[in-house]
């Protein structure tokens, strides 16, 4: 069993956290089943080195005040969304004979022979896997080797996963965790094939002159009907004329 060791100390509730941040100080909370909660603070980068090491998976001894050791896990650290500086952490109580569920992340190992041969891209759809076990057979990650993904068919599932018989994984067992996918094919522009704007436009031609034929025609006619009318209109006056007479 890994374990890392911290010094903290006995946080005074009346002064400002905004005080003990100018001080590089972390406010922190302990707390955990059966076990008095604790306001803690502790140096920043004391703190952050023994994270960098620890992560959210291995056992913290926190020796608060230089005396008491209390056995955690730093259940959650509140980051700074704009520094992502740490703000807060919250330590959970470990009692080493009973079970605990923690996150461990998963580390991928090797090359991927259907993205070194066949140009596809990597998809990682898991980075952790929720574990149960006791405190001392904790690890710190999974080893994921990769270089079983040979087709873009190939998968690897939780049920994959190599984790030692003392640890329970809790993720559903035909989860993916990881596969490749084949590259993307770029869309070819439509070719527009050579004669086709001709054809349309020799049609377009010919319904113009077509329409032009009809418009002459129509004239015509109605000129031909104009003259008819006014020949039939002569005769009139002519007959009106001798009845005159």
């Amino acid at each position: 069993m890994d374990t890392v060791e911290l010094e903290v100390q006995s946080r005074d509730k009346g002064v400002r956290v905004s005080d003990l941040r100018a001080q590089n100080l972390i406010p922190a909370e302990y707390y955990g089943k059966g076990v008095e909660n604790k306001s803690l603070q502790m140096d920043y980068q004391s703190f952050r080195k023994v994270f960098r090491t620890a992560g959210g998976n291995t056992i913290i001894t926190l020796k608060v005040d230089g005396k008491d050791e209390l056995n955690v896990l730093a259940h959650e650290v509140q980051l700074d969304p704009i520094t992502d500086s740490i703000r807060h952490v919250d330590f959970s109580n470990v009692r080493m004979g009973e079970t605990i569920q923690t996150k461990t992340p998963l580390e991928f190992t090797g090359v991927a022979p259907a993205v070194k041969e066949l140009s596809g891209t990597l998809m990682t759809n898991l980075t952790e896997i929720e574990i149960k076990c006791l405190p001392r057979d904790l690890i710190r990650n999974i080893e994921v080797s990769i270089e079983g993904l040979v087709e873009f068919s190939d998968y690897i599932r939780v049920k994959d996963l190599i984790v030692p018989d003392t640890i329970e994984i809790l993720n559903d067992p035909e989860e993916v965790v990881a596969n490749v996918i084949a590259p993307r094919e770029e869309e070819e522009e439509p070719v527009v094939e050579e004669g086709v704007e001709g054809e349309e436009g020799v049609e377009g031609e010919e319904g113009v002159e077509g329409a032009e034929g009809e418009e002459g025609a129509e004239g015509e006619k109605k000129e031909g009907e104009g003259s008819e009318k006014k020949e039939e209109g002569g005769g009139k006056a002519e007959g009106g004329g001798e009845k005159k007479e």
